[in-house]
């Protein structure tokens, strides 16, 4: 107990030991590292009942926080969603091993043959809030990519994230790699996550995954690099051209299938000349369906928009709208109010469809698609660790390519330069 009392001392030592685990990691095998995902997998499955167990444990804590119904949603653990969890570790660990390959190579007139070649980053710290699943993901994608990992999760989900990161360390062990390579903190003291973000020495990037409060305390105070994203501002547009079918399914799965991720549609930007028709059809079926719109001039709604409801991350079953003369309008209001997250584009004009992703500068643009589909594993990855609305390094879902670094091999024979 007194070592948790000491934040510096224990934050010191969890630090330590991450830096000396991702020395021995940067050159484990890809066997080694699927061994221990497979492994990973095989625990959560058999302890999905302690899992569960910890998780009614976090749940209790919620409500006695007042969590709201989509916080509620975001922090539960059933069967279904423990299987997705041992799903994206396997996918993950299905993957090709990120780590040596060959991003480019090229010879000199001088002799030289040069490569550049994908590194892992070294140690990574991962700061979140409700979502259990954030502990196996990112252990998973940092572990992929040759990384060691120090995971704080949110108060919330101390239990739940302490369970599953047993079945993490039960992986590492069982394929012979340091356990140190995924720590948690196993606090709920804050004073962790203000020394996490001074760590320099021991951790070489920060990835926040929460709320606004969160990322904007990180991207404050860190000393550490920070890949974050700071809302999910999520725009979704209605095109005159949009087929009426396509528009109702997507706006509708966009906004109501889980209204707590980053990316849960949060405006509706309406065509003026489909306002009365296509768009006063999906605010009915919005609100028939308990959705809260708060809507601009012309169009029906639960209650009038005002200022502070444009570029607003309601997370709940809430949704901005408002009518804008053609796609220029939508642009121009996503480049007022947006986040850089995600936006989408409901359209059967290709012209229209084209000047939208030429125009519009989110780390992620879809057409005639929902953008519940905002997620690495969706795109393939396995899993994601977040999603990148920044410009360097990292942009739109991290995976475990994402999380690495490169360098450069200049072989020769004997060559001197003149």
């Amino acid at each position: 107990m007194k070592d948790l009392e000491n934040i510096p001392a224990l934050m010191a030592d969890i630090g330590r030991r991450a830096r000396a685990a991702a020395a021995e990691l940067a050159f484990a095998s890809a066997e080694a590292k699927r061994h221990a995902l497979m492994a990973a997998a095989d625990a959560v499955w058999d302890r999905r009942a302690q899992i569960i167990a910890e998780n009614a444990r976090d749940l209790e804590y919620g409500r006695e926080k007042g969590l709201s119904d989509a916080m509620m949603d975001r922090l539960l653990l059933d069967e279904g969603r423990i299987a997705g969890i041992r799903d994206a570790l396997c996918a993950v660990a299905d993957q090709a091993d990120p780590v040596g390959e060959v991003l480019a190579a090229w010879d000199m007139p001088t002799g030289l043959h040069i490569s550049r070649v994908r590194t892992p980053l070294g140690v990574v710290g991962v700061i979140y809030e409700s979502r259990p699943n954030v502990t196996a993901d990112a252990g998973a994608l940092c572990l992929k990519a040759g990384n060691a990992v120090i995971l704080r999760g949110g108060s919330e989900s101390f239990h739940s994230s302490g369970a599953i990161h047993a079945c993490l360390v039960e992986g590492l062990r069982a394929a012979g790699l340091p356990a140190d390579a995924i720590q948690r903190v196993p606090t709920r003291d804050r004073a962790a996550v203000a020394q996490m973000l001074t760590m320099t020495d021991h951790i070489d990037v920060i990835v926040p995954r929460g709320g606004k409060g969160l990322v904007g305390l990180v991207q404050a105070e860190a000393r550490v690099p920070v890949f974050a994203h700071l809302e999910g501002i999520v725009h979704v547009y209605v095109d005159a051209s949009a087929d009426a079918g396509k528009a109702m399914r997507v706006v509708m799965n966009a906004k109501t299938r889980r209204t707590g991720i980053c990316g849960a549609a949060e405006c509706l930007l309406i065509h003026r000349d489909v306002a009365g028709t296509l768009g006063a059809e999906l605010i009915t079926a919005l609100m028939d369906a308990g959705v809260r719109v708060h809507a601009g001039e012309g169009l029906p709604g639960t209650d009038r928009a005002t200022d502070d409801d444009w570029g607003r991350e309601y997370l709940d079953m809430d949704i901005a709208a408002r009518v804008v003369d053609d796609v220029d309008g939508a642009i121009d209001h996503i480049r007022r109010y947006g986040s850089s997250h995600t936006e989408c584009i409901l359209a059967e004009d290709p012209a229209t469809v084209a000047r939208f992703f030429e125009r519009v500068d989110s780390a992620i643009l879809m057409h005639n698609a929902s953008t519940q589909f905002a997620d690495g594993g969706e795109f393939g990855m396995g899993a994601e660790i977040g999603i990148a609305t920044g410009k360097l390094h990292a942009r739109g879902p991290v995976g475990a390519a994402q999380l690495t670094s490169f360098k450069y091999l200049v072989t020769g024979d004997g060559a001197t330069r003149a």
